[in-house]
């Protein structure tokens, strides 16, 4: 498995790759934003472990720019930033999880190995019917008539888990821990931010509804 790090402090990138390296990851390693393009496209990696304060190109710039080539492959924000807004803006622009800073490098390996799991176990999924829509998950794509919308791999993450069990309740933490990594209320705003954009994205479809069921989590009725 191979992983593209990016990340301008030299102590902290040292010990990530060396660690990886140790588990067996095949690791390749860029202090800026430019480099890190440079050897995404010739090193084709797997998954991508981004710092978002970066010199030359930024973590979410650099996301933006990938994001343009590659829709599918994972992507974990390493920030020391804690604002909702700021977390929100990594996902939306096709994040799939963020490490706040300090965090241990054992936090870091159980995030790249649930996303590895992630990815295979719903790359099986070609098309879901959603009322009068066709969710296409490995695409991000979701269609309405000859209409077509792209999702964020956020956004087709939450909407994968509301999907697979239509007219049930799916619990909130549970959603939270599969997708976020864990339930605090810090992901639970994030989470809430997303629901509603996917509520916006559904709508030309009266009889869908994302239901938020007070105290249990939420529930797709279609």
């Amino acid at each position: 498995m191979k992983i593209l790090l990016a990340e301008d402090e030299p102590s902290l990138g040292l010990i990530v790759k060396e660690s990886l390296e140790s588990r067996d990851f095949q690791v390749e390693w860029s202090e800026n934003g430019e480099e890190a393009l440079v050897k995404y496209k010739n090193f084709k990696p797997d998954i991508l472990v981004l710092d978002v304060m970066m010199p030359k190109k930024d973590g979410f710039s650099l996301a933006r720019q990938i994001r343009k080539l590659d829709q599918r492959t994972p992507i974990i924000f390493l920030t020391a930033k804690s604002q909702t807004k700021d977390v929100v803006e990594g996902f939306e622009l096709g994040g799939n999880d963020y490490l706040k800073k300090p965090f241990s490098m054992e936090e870091l390996i159980v995030r790249i190995q649930e996303l590895i799991l992630r990815r295979e176990r719903k790359s099986a999924e070609e098309q879901i019917e959603i009322g009068a829509y066709l969710f296409n998950y490995p695409k991000q794509r979701l269609q309405y008539k000859n209409e077509e919308q792209m999702l964020t791999h956020r956004e087709a993450e939450v909407l994968m888990s509301l999907a697979i069990s239509p007219n049930e309740v799916v619990d909130r933490s549970t959603m939270l821990s599969e997708i976020w990594g864990n339930d605090d209320f810090f992901n639970a705003r994030s989470m809430d931010v997303f629901i509603t954009k996917l509520r916006k994205k559904l709508a030309k479809d009266s009889n869908i509804e994302i239901l938020n069921v007070r105290g249990f989590g939420y529930k797709l009725v279609c």
